[in-house]
């Protein structure tokens, strides 16, 4: 998505990569100059994690992070990045206590999806 975002906006496209439980950083020849415009693009915006590491591995090259854009937010809470956050989709993530979760009760393991 990202490349996709920064050929439409005729810019480069760099990733960052997890080298962590909770921390990214770009590889591959990839860098940020000091002061450089950085527009965040992600697919899906939960809890905010995967974009909290990202915005830390740019300011750790001194980048200059102008918004965050994501396809689909769904988030519970309201976070604030420090930068406008735009999205695509807004779709609130249903949650439940574990006594009130309907896998739980029917004995169906829980699966962490895109976790590896």
């Amino acid at each position: 998505m990202a490349f996709e975002t920064a050929r439409q906006l005729g810019v480069r496209g760099i990733f960052a990569e997890k080298t962590g439980e909770k921390e990214r950083a770009f590889k591959r020849s990839f860098n940020i100059e000091r002061g450089e415009r950085v527009l965040i693009v992600d697919d899906i915006f939960t809890t905010g994690g995967s974009l909290r590491q990202t915005i830390e591995a740019v300011k750790k090259l001194g980048g200059n992070i102008v918004s965050i854009g994501v396809l689909v937010d769904r988030s519970i809470e309201e976070t604030d990045f420090g930068v406008p956050l735009f999205s695509c989709l807004r779709a609130e993530a249903v949650t439940y206590s574990p006594d009130d979760c309907p896998l739980c009760k029917e004995g169906i393991p829980l699966v962490k999806p895109g976790g590896g």
